[in-house]
């Protein structure tokens, strides 16, 4: 049994993993982010898959205790952790073990046991690949004669998230264009006729628009000066010239104001894209 002390501004959280590390990374995460007033200080571990790996990984841990969590196929090595953590009097977990056991109750046994089965090159793999190479060569406006190409076309003025939330949709599997709106500065003809992309404007609240832009270097910016690019009443003339825009060619907005960019991407998709 492990006691609970009293709260911490800090704990230490071990992921120990046999393959990249990222199902735990989302996982720990996740759930660490549900306490709020501590902050989880991380130590990844990835691709341990031998004992020898292992050991200073768990010396690493008694010397630095907190909560371990681990993603790891070979028996031997699961076992090895969970014993050494019980003789430190350290909590952990598989954090796969129990879905598996799931699985395992409807389907059956599994085949075989894969590390890093999630990541075969497999043909879902190569088109997030692909569609990662066509969201960052159509980043910010360019190469608009692409546009029926796409899955996706996020439009807005500057500061909406569109290029994290195009770069999250194409790891998702779905080739996003980012088009800026701007003043005086025409959005391409094709999106007049393009017919296969989902078009969606992102929007926010002018004061959140003008927080992000002072934290950013107002000269990476081309035709905005520095007074005008964060006032929140030129931002608010933005936001109508964009929501009118949107509005006039039947293009759905989204606020993301209080998203997170998952949260953004999740809303997007919900809108249905079409599939090809």
């Amino acid at each position: 049994m492990y006691l609970v002390d009293q709260p911490k501004n800090y704990f230490h959280l071990h992921l120990i993993s046999d393959s990249t590390g990222e199902t735990l990374i989302t996982v720990g995460r996740a759930a660490a982010a549900q306490f709020t007033g501590t902050r989880a200080l991380e130590h990844i571990y990835p691709l341990i898959r031998t004992v020898k790996q292992l050991e200073p990984v768990l010396e690493t841990i008694d010397g630095a205790p907190g909560i371990v969590l681990y993603t790891v196929v070979d028996g031997e090595l699961s076992q090895l952790i969970s014993n050494r953590c019980r003789e430190m009097n350290i909590p952990c977990v598989s954090v796969l073990d129990p879905v598996i056991a799931l699985f395992q109750s409807y389907l059956g046994p599994p085949s075989k046991h894969r590390v890093g089965a999630q990541h075969s090159l497999n043909a879902e793999y190569f088109r997030r690949m692909e569609a990662l190479n066509f969201t960052m060569d159509h980043d910010d406006g360019q190469l608009p004669a692409d546009i029926e190409e796409a899955d996706i076309v996020l439009v807005g003025i500057s500061r909406t998230s569109k290029t994290p939330t195009s770069i999250y949709l194409a790891n998702r599997g779905y080739k996003t264009v980012n088009i800026p709106i701007a003043y005086n500065v025409p959005l391409p003809d094709v999106l007049e006729t393009a017919d296969h992309p989902l078009i969606v404007g992102l929007v926010a609240t002018a004061d959140r628009i003008s927080q992000v832009r002072r934290n950013r270097v107002l000269g990476a910016t081309q035709g905005y000066t520095g007074d005008e690019y964060t006032d929140r009443v030129a931002i608010a003339e933005e936001l109508k010239y964009a929501r009118n825009l949107c509005s006039r060619h039947n293009w759905p907005t989204i606020d993301v104001s209080r998203r997170s960019i998952e949260e953004t991407a999740a809303a997007i998709l919900a809108l249905g894209v079409k599939a090809r």
